[in-house]
């Protein structure tokens, strides 16, 4: 990949439109303009510090060159970038903390960070990975029409890469948690942007885990040959995932310009997930015999009906939170069960209204039944070490690191 000029048209970022949202994106952050040389020469080999000054540029215009939307270009350039990064970070070449990295908000183009540290590097870079993905992930469940018939559907196939897309990303997420954020010191993460707060990413590995289940869940609605106890199934498991995302962003400071529409991201997925469980639970009690039955599946049944309402309003709430979105016409489970519970809803409250009244006792919403989650992250590998790290081919004479540091004392001087 090439360090000239980009070859990407400016004039893509102009057109102005309200984006579709499927998959929820949390803002983008990309690189912004840091300085490898000064801090480097004369440790490292000077070919080696411009592949990494080159690869961190060439990353920098085509993000802003395109929005992000170069997907696969932006996720090669930044898997090279990773096996440069990760030399940086290894304690035998005392590095880790020479180079003050630098990155902003795509949109925005304001600066969010800057730490010298190349562990905060790395985890920006993996983070930035993840995001690419979920937009992937995103722009596949977008409906398309393709043949012209004003009919905008998504392929099966492209529902499926999605679900392989949510995985990776929810992978990616959780190394920055677990392998990752324990490299940082308190005094660095405390300078972090909200983005980066302890439970942001856990939030969205597991909301990623709860949109793979949502596309799962409607495949068994469009599949003969699923169960009732399947669907329920799903359902309940997606109520569980983003019932733990919203327990990880409850507690944090959610009010910078994308933290409140996360929530409310979060608050509408719960209310469909929660509206599908008390639904598919309700057609299950109904199949029982005794009146309990028939009165729990009632009170399921309009309990899925009040949450449904409720999650319409979500949905325009989500909607209208800054930066403003559309959602896309209904699809998967939400497409059925949007028609099918005010139906189930009103005429099973008309068919034993009779037991209602005679056991008013029994009207309580049940509980509705836990499940072992299915889906779990992809685990996420880092590339392996780039071979101009080996210390034995440098050929150079290594200068102390106290002699360079002075030395660059002395040239920020003159």
């Amino acid at each position: 990949m090439g360090c000239g000029a980009s070859m990407y048209p400016l004039a893509g970022r102009e057109k102005k439109s309200v984006p579709e949202v499927v998959v929820y994106v949390p803002s983008m952050r990309i690189p912004a303009h840091s300085d490898l040389q000064r801090p480097l020469r004369g440790l490292i080999p000077q070919d080696l510090v411009d592949r990494l000054a080159c690869l961190r540029n060439q990353i920098v215009l085509v993000a802003e060159d395109t929005g992000g939307s170069a997907v696969t270009e932006l996720r090669r350039a930044l898997e090279e970038y990773l096996s440069l990064l990760i030399g940086l970070t290894k304690k035998e070449h005392g590095l880790e903390g020479l180079v003050e990295f630098k990155w902003k908000n795509l949109e925005t183009g304001r600066q969010e960070n800057s730490v010298a540290n190349s562990w905060f590097e790395l985890l920006s870079v993996i983070h930035m990975i993840a995001m690419l993905t979920l937009s992937e992930a995103n722009t596949l469940m977008i409906p398309k029409d393709r043949s012209g018939s004003g009919i905008r559907v998504v392929s099966s196939d492209c529902k499926r890469d999605a679900v392989d897309l949510l995985l990776k990303a929810s992978g990616c997420l959780v190394f920055c948690v677990r392998e990752i954020l324990a490299h940082l010191p308190p005094d660095i993460k405390k300078t972090f942007s909200k983005d980066f707060q302890d439970g942001v990413l856990e939030a969205i590995s597991i909301q990623a885990l709860g949109q793979g289940t949502e596309i799962q869940l409607g495949f068994a609605v469009e599949s003969q040959k699923a169960s009732l106890s399947v669907k329920r199934r799903l359902a309940c498991e997606q109520l569980i995932y983003f019932s733990q995302a919203y327990h990880f962003l409850s507690g944090l400071d959610m009010s910078n310009g994308h933290g409140k529409k996360h929530l409310c991201f979060i608050k509408w997925k719960f209310l469909e997930a929660k509206a599908a469980a008390y639904y598919y639970h309700g057609l299950i009690l109904d199949k029982g015999t005794e009146p309990a039955c028939h009165v729990s599946a009632v009170c399921c049944f309009l309990a899925a009906g009040g949450l449904l309402s409720e999650s319409k309003k979500a949905c325009l709430t989500f909607c209208l939170t800054a930066p403003v979105t559309r959602s896309p016409p209904l699809w998967g489970a939400m497409k059925h069960l949007h028609q099918k519970i005010p139906e189930v809803a009103s005429r099973k409250s008309q068919m034993y209204g009779y037991l209602l009244e005679e056991e008013k006792a029994l009207q309580a919403l049940p509980d509705l039944p836990d499940f072992q989650l299915s889906l779990a992250p992809d685990d996420y590998v880092l590339p392996e070490i780039d071979p101009a790290w080996d210390r034995d081919k440098w050929g150079i004479h290594s200068q102390p690191l106290k002699e360079h540091l002075k030395d660059s004392e002395d040239e920020t001087g003159t």
